[in-house]
C-alpha cells in the first residue's frame, strides 16, 4: 500500500530526520511524534548515518532542529 503525499503529516513531503538510538527506535519515534500512534505507511526508504553536509542547503538544513539529540530533527514541530 502505498500513501500519497497529501496523506502525510505536515512537513513530509521532503522526509523525516530522526535521531534514534537503531532502527526501531527511529520507528517507535515516528510512530509516536509524526504519525500520532497511527498506521505508518509503508517506508520507501531509510538511510542511517547521514552526513547533513549532503543535505539540501537551501530548505532542509536551515529548517532543522540539532541532528545530535534524539529525535525528530526535520521537519520542525514535531518535538
Amino acid at each position: 500500500m502505498s500513501s500519497q503525499i497529501n496523506d502525510l503529516p505536515p512537513g513530509l513531503a521532503w522526509g523525516c530526520g530522526i535521531t534514534a538510538h537503531d532502527y526501531a527506535d527511529a520507528i517507535s519515534i515516528l510512530k509516536q511524534k509524526v504519525f500520532k500512534d497511527q498506521h505508518i505507511p509503508e517506508l520507501k526508504d531509510h538511510k542511517e548515518n547521514i552526513d547533513i553536509r549532503t543535505l539540501d542547503q537551501g530548505h532542509i538544513v536551515p529548517n532543522m532542529k540539532d541532528p545530535t539529540w534524539r529525535g525528530v530533527w526535520f521537519p520542525l514541530g514535531y518535538e
